[in-house]
């Protein structure tokens, strides 16, 4: 089993081999591949030394899998000259994930429908990974009609220069900017570029995902916000379902589901915040209780670690069903 990542170098890669590591992945072969800019680069792994090389000697090595994290364009132009020689392509791009002919999958949801035939597989957006985790444990018993998502989303969505740009400013230092206006002490309400709607490419995301993953039929409406935050992103969510619920058989499908953490104690001021969400896998879930304003309605708050289940945590899961199929 050989195994390639793609972007090694860059933020989620680097988590993306912490995370091979812990989940003990059984490759017997880690090709560690990035731009031309870094290939040559030595990187130490688990105690052994690897030499990061280019894209096109690792299509010619024809990995089993490669776990790409290297931005879009770069997948659009090599993910099909990998598939092409048998490579199974895991992608964390938004390069494939609307394509009606690539599966968009977060393996507590739909791992179920991979199969051998799929040779690129899309993984979702982060902030998309945590709100369909929890609504899919909600679904299948209550019905959704419409979420209303507001995101508080982490710079290191952003990546290594907007978290450089956050440092600067909290030392008082000039530097490159990854935003348009200064990020510390502000909130910025702009993840991406607009589109001709008025909505962000990050917000759509959210909503056209989360139609793919879950049920097209779901009204989908979001307003992403990035905020000077290292740990993970969070969510503010109100959900309205077709029909009336219980309160205490929500919180019961939350507790059983996968990869999901109540932290719901208002007697303690237990609530998820990413600060302590960082380096966790799990999607924590609290400030649960009904909207008082609206019929069949509820309101969550969702913090996940957008590197590691958003990301890299989710690929990893997703590589691991492929090298079972």
């Amino acid at each position: 089993m050989k195994v390639a990542v793609v972007g090694a170098t860059g933020m989620v890669g680097s988590v993306m081999l912490e995370v091979l590591a812990e989940q003990k992945f059984p490759f017997t072969e880690l090709i560690l591949v990035a731009s031309e800019n870094s290939v040559g680069k030595k990187i130490t792994h688990e105690g052994k030394q690897y030499v990061v090389i280019g894209l096109e000697e690792a299509v010619l090595a024809a990995p089993q899998i490669a776990i790409f994290s290297a931005g879009g364009d770069v997948s659009l132009q090599w993910a099909p000259r990998f598939a092409e020689k048998g490579t199974v392509v895991i992608d964390n791009s938004s390069a494939w994930r609307m394509d009606p002919n690539k599966k968009l999958i977060v393996p507590e949801i739909n791992g179920q429908l991979l199969s051998k035939e799929d040779k690129i597989i899309a993984n979702p957006n982060c902030s998309t990974i945590q709100l369909v985790l929890v609504l899919a444990a909600l679904h299948q018993t209550y019905p959704i009609k419409r979420v209303v998502v507001s995101t508080y989303q982490s710079i290191t969505g952003t990546g290594v220069k907007a978290v450089q740009q956050l440092e600067n400013e909290r030392e008082g230092l000039e530097g490159e900017m990854a935003y348009h206006y200064p990020i510390d002490k502000n909130c910025i309400p702009q993840c991406d570029i607009f589109l001709e709607n008025g909505y962000t490419k990050e917000e759509m995301k959210l909503t056209n995902e989360t139609k793919k993953i879950l049920d097209p039929n779901i009204k989908v409406t979001a307003t992403a916000v990035r905020v000077p935050v290292v740990g993970g992103h969070s969510e503010s969510v109100n959900i309205t379902f077709e029909t009336d619920f219980d309160l205490e058989k929500v919180r019961k499908l939350l507790s059983l589901a996968k990869g999901i953490t109540i932290q719901d104690n208002l007697d303690l001021n237990l609530y998820p915040m990413p600060r302590f969400a960082q380096g966790k896998d799990d999607v924590f879930v609290g400030r649960i209780r009904r909207d008082e304003s609206q019929a069949n309605s509820l309101n969550l708050w969702i913090v996940a670690d957008n590197l590691r289940k958003g990301a890299a945590t989710n690929a990893v899961q997703i590589a691991k069903l492929v090298a079972n199929l």
